[in-house]
Parts: C-alpha cells; sequence; structure tokens
C-alpha cells in the first residue's frame, strides 16, 4: 500500500500536465512517484494531449483503490499504448536498438508517415478516421469513475476549430471524445465533433489550462509537470527540427501568457493594490525534463515502444524524487518557480536547468547499451 503519511498531514496540491506524444510517460513516471511517496493531496490535475490521458486514468485509478488503484491503472494504460504500438508501421531500426537510440526519424516507416502527414489531410489520407489511441483508451478508461463525485477534480483542455479559443471541460464534462479532441493533432486526425463543435488538440490554447485552478481549486499550490521545452540554446537547421521547435514555440506560448497573468496578479497581491482575499496568489512548481530530453529527437514522442516508456517513466519517478526532496517542505508555503525568468528569457547565454541527482545517476547508467534488444 502507498499510504506513507498520515491524511491530516498531506499538503493539498494542483498537478497541471503537458501534452507531448509518448514523451508523456515522463508525466506518467512523477505521477507515480507522487502517489507512491504519499506526501501529497492531489487535489485537481488540468491535463492537454498526453496529459489529459495521464488524467483521466489518475482519475479513474483514484476510484477503484485510491493512490494503488491509480498508480497500477497508469500503467495499465501505458502498457496497452504499447502492445497497440507493436502493430505501428513506425519503429526503431535495428542499428538504432543496437546503439541504444530511441530516435525513428531515419527509418523508412517514420519518413512515409511525416512526408503524409506533411503532404495529405487526414480526411484524405485516413477517411475512415482510424485511430488505434482511441480504442485503447476506451478500452482502459471507466469514463463513469471520472466523472464519479469522488474522483479528482479534472479540467481537460481542446481548442475550439471555428473559432481557435480554448475551451476547457471539467470532470463532469469529460467523455472519450472529450480526451480524444484534446490530443487531436490535426495533421494526423479528422477533427473530433463535441455538441457539434470540432475541435482540434488542446495545446494550441493552453499545454496546459493553468487557470481553472484560479478560482475552482482548494489550494494556490500548482505542480506543473513540463514535457516541452521553453528554451532550446541552438539554432535547429534540419526541416524537421525547425518544424519540431516551431511546435514547441506554439504549444509553449500559451503557458508564457498565464505565467505573466499570475506573475502580475502576484505583483499586485504583494504590492497592496490587490486583496490576497479575492485574488489567488498562485505558488507555481516545476518538474521539467529539459535536461533529460536534450538528446531525445521530435520523432521519439510517436515512439510507443515499451522499453522506450519504461525509460521515461523512470526518468519521471527520478526527477520527481528530486523534487519532492529539495522542495517538498516549500508546499504551502512560497513558489519554487521563478515566472519573471520563464516569461522574459533571463537565462543567460549557457543556461541549463540541473536535472537532479536521481536523474544525473539514471541517465549515467543508460549511456551504453545492454547489448540485448529490449523487449515490449
Amino acid at each position: 500500500m502507498t499510504t506513507n503519511g498520515k491524511a491530516e498531514d498531506k499538503k493539498p496540491i494542483n498537478v497541471a500536465l503537458q501534452g507531448g506524444g509518448s514523451h508523456g510517460a515522463f508525466s506518467w513516471g512523477v505521477l507515480d512517484r507522487l502517489l507512491e511517496d504519499g506526501r501529497l493531496d492531489i487535489a485537481a490535475v488540468s491535463g492537454t494531449s498526453a496529459g489529459a490521458m495521464n488524467a483521466v486514468a489518475l482519475a479513474d485509478g483514484w476510484v477503484r483503490d485510491g493512490a494503488d488503484g491509480a498508480r497500477q491503472k497508469l500503467h495499465d494504460l501505458w502498457r496497452a499504448i504499447a502492445r497497440k504500438g507493436r502493430f505501428s508501421p513506425v519503429q526503431r531500426a535495428p542499428w538504432d536498438v543496437f546503439w541504444g537510440n530511441w530516435s525513428i526519424e531515419n527509418t523508412p516507416g517514420y519518413i512515409w508517415y511525416d512526408m503524409m502527414s506533411r503532404s495529405l489531410s487526414p480526411y484524405l489520407a485516413n477517411p475512415l478516421n482510424v485511430n488505434p489511441l482511441r480504442d485503447v483508451v476506451e478500452a482502459e478508461i471507466d469514463f463513469d469513475n471520472v466523472r464519479s463525485r469522488k474522483a479528482i477534480k479534472l479540467f481537460i483542455s481542446a481548442t475550439n476549430v471555428e473559432t481557435g479559443q480554448l475551451r476547457v471541460f471539467d470532470h463532469n464534462e469529460i467523455t472519450l471524445d472529450v480526451v480524444m479532441a484534446s490530443a487531436c493533432l490535426p495533421q494526423i486526425f479528422q477533427a473530433v465533433e463535441i455538441e457539434g463543435k470540432p475541435y482540434w488538440d488542446g495545446g494550441y490554447g493552453g499545454n496546459p489550462a493553468i487557470f481553472p485552478f484560479f478560482d475552482q481549486a482548494a489550494t494556490e499550490d500548482v505542480l506543473l509537470v513540463q514535457i516541452n521545452p521553453v528554451v532550446r540554446e541552438e539554432t535547429p537547421k534540419t526541416a524537421n527540427e525547425i518544424q519540431n521547435r516551431i511546435d514547441e514555440i506554439t504549444f509553449n506560448a500559451a503557458l508564457l501568457r498565464e505565467f505573466r497573468a499570475i506573475a502580475f496578479i502576484k505583483e499586485m497581491i504583494a504590492s497592496g493594490r490587490l486583496p490576497h482575499g479575492e485574488y489567488r496568489d498562485i505558488r507555481m512548481h516545476r518538474i521539467d525534463a529539459d535536461e533529460a530530453f536534450k538528446n531525445l529527437s521530435a520523432s521519439s514522442k510517436i515512439n510507443a515502444e515499451w522499453a522506450f516508456l519504461e525509460y521515461l517513466r523512470d526518468l519521471g519517478r527520478n526527477a520527481a524524487g528530486d523534487w519532492l526532496e529539495e522542495n517538498f517542505d516549500a508546499v504551502g508555503k512560497r513558489a519554487t518557480l521563478d515566472l519573471t525568468d520563464e516569461f522574459e528569457g533571463r537565462f543567460g547565454p549557457l543556461h541549463r536547468r540541473d536535472p537532479g541527482k536521481r536523474v544525473r545517476e539514471f541517465l549515467a547508467t543508460r549511456k551504453k547499451p545492454a547489448g540485448a534488444r529490449p523487449q515490449a
């Protein structure tokens, strides 16, 4: 049983989960470690795309058996994704497996996939709108549990195609269609219709949305699990690198706008120009994968190999362990993320975030391939 800490001693916290394809397994690892530790009480979760999938798995599992149920359901969801991924034409090449390279960008399957997504509309390339991920989520998640009063409060984001506006669905509204809309990349899948309106990936308007926590959550502490880097020090040169950086900038833009709003309100409260009782003084925290992911290419976001998902999960667990050791005492007292540095870009020319002791040690063990081919 993962019941560390007495219930009355737990600190409430809201969790915001970014999207990023298979890289969302990092967030699975973070959640797994937080639930195992047991000292934080997850009050509410905001999720987009892969973050939305992690969020509904967390809520479903929580209703089934508390923290242990949530950990098991997260594992089951990602395991099912890996099983479905074994039938994908996009797989690592044998030499990449041998050298421990998780990238698939130089494989025939990925080159074909990339070409099709850039040149053909999904309405032409996939007229039947086949989506294997939808089948997985439908089979693994009980949405009655997700909408239950016993579930953790959820906020799932999707982008209205017609208006370009972000819509945030709360836990009472969350269905399979809502989750798939939140993860709908328009280059690959047809828009998901909800109540007669078409929706695309929520990352265009909020990756993830923070503002629902302002007036609908019981605590002012927000932990962001960030898997898309804000800063990249090298200029992208190849077509794939350029497109990936454009996507990162686009999907982080809404998040940075929210950082500005939170920082502004905090400054106004601190100066006495806004009453704290009427405005939330949000305390931001973050676990990020910037340094841990620096050698992963964008193509690895569609690598659903179980060995890779386990690798990302373990990275997330180690990152969460480092964060708990360094910042747990600050929860409920002060922010541990400097928002001004984030939206003003005051990082310096050689800025690197320390990935943490556990992450450094884990990465050191993975520098050389074990010699045996990982099996799903």
